[in-house]
C-alpha cells in the first residue's frame, strides 16, 4: 500500500511576531515541521512505501533551506485559501497514491502509532478523522456522532445548540482519506464562508452526503495534537515533551535530581545508576553508560560517556568519546575528536579538540591540547599549550606514555614528547625530546642588586 502524507506549513503564524515561518521555530532544539516530518517518515515505513509532501507559502525558501537535505516533495502555496485549498495543490503529486494522511507543520507531536491507527481506520471507512477529548471544548468544533458511533458532523462552537455543546470531543483537522476521495472532493468545495477559505474540514459533510461512513480514533492527550499559534503555546508543549523524557529517563534508571530542570534536544540513552543534576541540556545522540554522574549546568552533545565516570559542573561537551571511569571538569569543554581512555582526567578550565588521551592520563588545570596524542600515564601541568596551527595548517603533538609536562610549557607542533621524558615548566618545546630526557627550553634568569623601582613621575600642569 502507498500512502502518501501531505503537510501543510504555508502559514505566516503572524501571532508568533517572528520573521521566522512559525513551522521553523523549535520544540526540542529542532523545527516543528522537522517532528511533524519523522512521524511521517516513521508512518510511511510501517506501510511500506509513499511519499511525503509539504506545502509551503510564506517563507517557504526559508523552509527549504532548513530542510534541504530530507527526501520531500514541495508544493507551492502561492495564495493562502484555506485547508481545502492547500492539499488541492498537492493533488497532482499523489495522484498515484492509494491513502493519503494530512497533517499539519503546527502540530508538532502527534505519535506516529496515532497516525498509523488513523491510516488502518480507512479499512473501515473511506474517511478518519483524529479527534480529541477537552476538558474545555470552548471554541471548538464538536464531532457529532450516530448510534452506531460514526461521524455525522462537525459542528462549530458558535453553531452549536446546548446539547452538542456538552459534547467535549472535538475535531483536529488530522485526517486521513484515498486519494480517489480527494480528487472528487476537492474540486468541490465552496469558499461561501465569513473568511472566504476552502476548509478540508467539509469534506466531512459531504461523505455523509454521499452516504459513506466516517470514523474518528481519538488521541490519548491533547498535546499530541495541540497546535502553535504563539510562543506561550509553544513553551507549554516544550514542557510537556521535556517532561516525557524525563519520566522515560527515570523508568530506565536514572536519577534526575530536578526532572523540571533538563532538556533533552536529541535522543539520550541512559544505563543503570545514572545521576543527572540540574540544568543539563543534552543534543543529538547521547549515551550515558552505567554509574555516570553528570554535575550541573552540563551541555552535552553528541557524546558518549563510559561507565562509572564523572561530568562535573559546568562543562562542555561536543562529540567526545569518554571512557569508563574518567574524570572531567569542571568547567571543561572537550571539542569534536575528543577520546580518553580509562580513567583520564581532564580538569578545571581545560579545553581538548582530536585530543586522544591514554589511560590514566591527567590535563589538570587551564590547558589547551589540540590535535594531540597522548600515551599513558601522562601528566600535562598548569597552562600548557599544544601550538597546532600556523594560520594555514594544522601539526599533530604526540606525547608518549609516563612523559610529564611541566607547568606553562609550549609545545609547537609538530612535535613529539618520547617516553618518561620531561619538560621544564615554562618551556618552549620547538623539536622533538627523546625518551627519558629533560628538555628546558627558557631565557636564562638573571638577578640584578641595586635596582631600583621606577616611581611615580608628578604630573606637571602649564600656566596661561
Amino acid at each position: 500500500m502507498r500512502v502518501d502524507i501531505v503537510i501543510l506549513a504555508a502559514g505566516q503564524g503572524s501571532r508568533m511576531k517572528s520573521s521566522l515561518p512559525k513551522v521553523l521555530h523549535g520544540i526540542a532544539g529542532k523545527p516543528m515541521v522537522q517532528h511533524v516530518i519523522e512521524r511521517a517518515e516513521e508512518c510511511v515505513a510501517h506501510f511500506g512505501s509513499g511519499r511525503i509532501h509539504v506545502v509551503v507559502g510564506h517563507g517557504g525558501d526559508q523552509v527549504k533551506q532548513r530542510l534541504c537535505a530530507l527526501d520531500l516533495s514541495w508544493v507551492e502555496q502561492s495564495e493562502q485559501k484555506g485547508t481545502g485549498h492547500a492539499v488541492a495543490q498537492a493533488l497532482p503529486e499523489i495522484a498515484g497514491a492509494d491513502r493519503v494522511l494530512v497533517l499539519y507543520g503546527d502540530v508538532p507531536l502527534t505519535s506516529s502509532s496515532s497516525l498509523i491507527e488513523l491510516v488502518s481506520s480507512l479499512d473501515q471507512a473511506p474517511l478518519a478523522l483524529l479527534t480529541v477529548a477537552l476538558d474545555n471544548p470552548a471554541g471548538y468544533g464538536r464531532i457529532i456522532r450516530n448510534q452506531q458511533g460514526g461521524v455525522t458532523a462537525i459542528v462549530e462552537h458558535k453553531d452549536a445548540s446546548p446539547e452538542q455543546l456538552l459534547v467535549n470531543e472535538v475535531n483536529t483537522g488530522i485526517l486521513a482519506t484515498t486519494a480517489a476521495n480527494l480528487q472528487r472532493w476537492l474540486p468541490a468545495l465552496r469558499a461561501d464562508n465569513a473568511q472566504g477559505e476552502y476548509y478540508l474540514t467539509d469534506t466531512v459533510a459531504m461523505a455523509v452526503a454521499e452516504g459513506e461512513q466516517v470514523v474518528a480514533c481519538n488521541a490519548p492527550v491533547e498535546q499530541e495534537v495541540q497546535g502553535v499559534n504563539n510562543r506561550q503555546q509553544l513553551a507549554d508543549l516544550e514542557r510537556w515533551y521535556q517532561r516525557r523524557q524525563a519520566e522515560r529517563l527515570m523508568a530506565e534508571g536514572a536519577t534526575l535530581m530536578d526532572p523540571a530542570r533538563m532538556d533533552v534536544r536529541g535522543h539520550l540513552s541512559v544505563g543503570q545508576d545514572v545521576v543527572i543534576d540540574v540544568n543539563c541540556v543534552f543534543e543529538g545522540e547521547v549515551t550515558l553508560e552505567d554509574g555516570v554522574i553528570i554535575g550541573p549546568n552540563c551541555v552535552i552533545n553528541g557524546s558518549r560517556i563510559g561507565r562509572g565516570s564523572h561530568i562535573k559542573a559546568n562543562s562542555v561537551l561536543e562529540q567526545a568519546l569518554v571512557g569508563e571511569c574518567c574524570e572531567v571538569g569542571p568547567f571543561a569543554r572537550l571539542r569534536p575528536g575528543t577520546q580518553l581512555a580509562a580513567k583520564a582526567k581532564i580538569g578545571n578550565f581545560v579545553e581538548t579538540k582530536k585530543a586522544i588521551v591514554g589511560k590514566g592520563s591527567k590535563i589538570n588545570h587551564l590547558s589547551y591540547v589540540g590535535d594531540a596524542e597522548l600515551g599513558e600515564a601522562v601528566n600535562v601541568g598548569a597552562g600548557t599549550i599544544t601550538c597546532n596551527y600556523d594560520g594555514v595548517n594544522k601539526f599533530k603533538t604526540q606525547i608518549k606514555s609516563g612523559a610529564f609536562i611541566g607547568s606553562n610549557t609550549s609545545l609547537v607542533a609538530p612535535v613529539t614528547v618520547g617516553e618518561g621524558a620531561t619538560t621544564g615548566a615554562g618551556s618552549t618545546i620547538t623539536k622533538s625530546v627523546e625518551d627519558g630526557e629533560l628538555a628546558v627550553a627558557r631565557g636564562r634568569q638573571r638577578n640584578l642588586s641595586g635596582w631600583q623601582r621606577p616611581v611615580k613621575q608628578e604630573s606637571k600642569t602649564t600656566g596661561e
